[in-house]
């Protein structure tokens, strides 16, 4: 075992870091900054020694709503809407793993399933906590697993609905999802 128990590690493929809250088997789960459980194998984790880190002026980073730094791992645009209504925030999210990780080399199939779907359940809790109203999952076509996880996960929530996102924008490989809330 190279970590142990609320131990602060930072991740090796992407920018961010967190906490070990368990192990097995060299999986570790780790508590990012936002709060969410997510899984990393030991080679992708690295010890942090510090909490004094200074970014060079030269990476250019966003910053996302949360203020945390990260890579841009979804996409925000207005819907327009004609009449009345107001415009919708619609998030996006593309799953292929290329838009995930810096390298996906050596990582196998089980593995780059469970990447996507952790860094979707992170996306979809993320736009429920800011009460966003729609959401485009973009999974690919592929033979069709990841959909039916995504699709199996969505079926256990409640208040939205999804179904195939517009064939003209998406093509097949993406899913769109309404999220209703109760406002008192």
């Amino acid at each position: 075992m190279k970590f142990n128990i609320g131990e602060k590690v930072g991740f090796l493929y992407e920018i961010g870091g967190g906490n070990i809250t368990s192990f097995k088997d060299n999986i570790y789960s780790v508590e990012d900054e936002s709060g969410f459980d997510r899984t990393f194998q030991e080679n992708e984790l690295v010890k942090l020694h510090g909490s004094d880190y200074k970014l060079s002026d030269s990476i250019d980073l966003q910053m996302n709503e949360d203020e945390t730094l990260s890579i841009p791992l979804h996409y925000e645009h207005k819907e327009v809407l004609t009449g009345s209504k107001r415009a919708v925030d619609v998030w996006e999210i593309d799953l292929h793993i290329e838009e995930i990780v810096e390298s996906h080399l050596g990582l196998s199939n089980f593995q780059i399933l469970t990447k996507q779907i952790n860094e979707f359940k992170s996306f979809y809790k993320k736009a429920k906590a800011k009460h966003i109203q729609k959401i485009v999952i973009i999974h690919g076509v592929g033979e069709g697993v990841l959909k039916e996880e995504i699709r199996s996960y969505l079926s256990k929530q409640e208040g939205l609905e999804y179904f195939d996102s517009d064939f003209r924008e998406y093509g097949k490989g993406a899913t769109t999802v309404e999220i209703h809330y109760n406002y008192k």
